[in-house]
């Protein structure tokens, strides 16, 4: 048997404990967990969490379950700040936030000036994307078909105001890890006026996962600077800024961290915090402060207190091994349909290119309403909820994504209800 207290968490993750003082309450009372290496250590962490009974649910890529631990936590933050009001405001969240970022800073690897809180990857990625400076008319922006709506959408704009060229590229789906590494120095060769490159660590349509610091390195070479859509990634797989190499990052921290929904980090590198613009609602700030980057007016600050508990959770889930497991959860399915010739796995088996996450698609179903059907039927079926995602050049697919709570036996009957929908479509 294992013993978990938020103290001896955060030294197995080798973080100080810099928050103990204000947060870590509910995680603070001992509990017992079976070790972590047992067979019943992911049954003990299925129980942490409360789901609906009444379906299935491997469609966790919106947000994440807060742990009840942490959920517990956020409540009495909630209470703290509906109680202490201005008076808390001003006087003490402070002090409290500058240690959460102190210790966020630490878990991303991040040196001191380069991180902020946000409300989400989105808010960051806006700020960054909306403030930088370094294009010139005939200039040109990259992005790809697995990029994020409206990062996508964010490019246009910054390209439009900047009299830039835009170059979307299609990411091919039959490919391997030096293949999409081939693609995109093809794509920065066949583009060369490209200065702005977005990359998406793991995308929310299929799962894929880049190569983000090969293709950052070619792209350095070539002078382009790279801002990376992380929406997806920390917390499902494991990494630090310095593996990515990038100049900007955008983080959720509501997902795959499993903290209150309205919870994010903006990451900008030291030597490229003058790329971006201050904040237009930050004028008169310090410009040699990352925080001039950002306003974000009144957020919840009970959301942001509890971010070091839902850290401290992930530490449990970290020593017991959270990305394999949740690769050995994609496996389940994956392995089950992936025999039929009409199922079309969109995210490679290569374990460099997938986390959780990954979409199928039936051959000749392209098209959203197909997809949203299949998603319709496997739920009214089988009880199993995903999701269909749009947006891909080959076309629309069915997203299947896994949490720490879901067990090897929803798989298999995410598996049964995909091979159903494949012969109830396809027939």
């Amino acid at each position: 048997m294992v013993t978990l207290t938020r103290r001896n968490l955060l030294a197995a993750g080798a973080v100080a404990p810099l928050v103990s003082s204000i947060a870590g309450r509910a995680l603070a009372e001992t509990k017992t967990a079976p070790a972590l290496d047992s067979p019943q250590f992911w049954d003990w962490v299925s129980a942490q969490y409360d789901v609906n009974p009444d379906i299935i649910n491997v469609e966790n890529g919106n947000w994440g379950l807060m742990a009840r631990p942490v959920l517990d936590a956020y409540i009495e933050n909630t209470r703290r700040v509906n109680r202490d009001n201005s008076f808390f405001a001003r006087r003490e969240y402070g002090p409290i936030v500058r240690e959460i970022i102190a210790e966020t800073q630490i878990r991303l690897g991040a040196a001191d000036n380069e991180i902020a809180l946000t409300r989400g990857a989105s808010e960051a990625l806006q700020n960054i994307i909306g403030g930088y400076n370094r294009l010139a008319p005939g200039d040109a922006v990259m992005m790809a078909d697995l990029d994020y709506g409206a990062m996508m959408e964010a490019m246009r704009w910054r390209a439009d105001r900047s009299e830039c060229d835009v170059v979307t590229l299609a990411i091919p789906e039959k490919t391997d890890f030096d293949g999409l590494i081939e693609f995109y120095r093809e794509a920065f060769d066949a583009h060369p006026n490209t200065k702005f490159l977005l990359l998406t660590h793991i995308s929310h349509r299929t799962g894929l996962k880049l190569p983000v610091r090969e293709i950052t390195e070619i792209a350095h070479e070539r002078g382009i600077d790279v801002v990376v859509d992380a929406a997806h990634s920390w917390g499902q797989v494991e990494f630090n800024v310095d593996d990515l190499g990038a100049d900007f990052i955008g983080f959720n921290l509501h997902k795959w961290i499993g903290a209150p929904i309205g919870v994010g980090v903006m990451y900008i590198r030291a030597d490229k915090l003058s790329a971006i613009d201050v904040n237009l609602s930050e004028a008169s700030s310090s410009p040699d402060r990352i925080e001039a980057r950002v306003h974000s007016g009144t957020s919840n600050f009970a959301a942001f207190l509890t971010l070091p508990d839902a850290f401290a959770f992930q530490d449990i889930l970290s020593e017991g091994g959270k990305e394999p497991r949740l690769k050995a959860l994609r496996k389940v399915w994956v392995d089950q349909v992936s025999d039929e010739d009409g199922i079309e796995i969109l995210t490679p088996d290569d374990d460099r290119l997938h986390g959780g996450i990954t979409s199928f698609r039936l051959a000749g179903m392209t098209s959203a309403q197909a997809n949203a059907q299949i998603a319709e039927y496997m739920l009214d079926a089988h009880n199993v909820f995903t999701v269909h995602r749009t947006g891909i050049d080959a076309g629309a697919c069915v997203r299947v994504t896994p949490s720490y709570y879901n067990s090897l036996a929803d798989m298999q009957a995410t598996a049964n209800a995909i091979l159903d929908a494949y012969r109830h479509f396809t027939s």
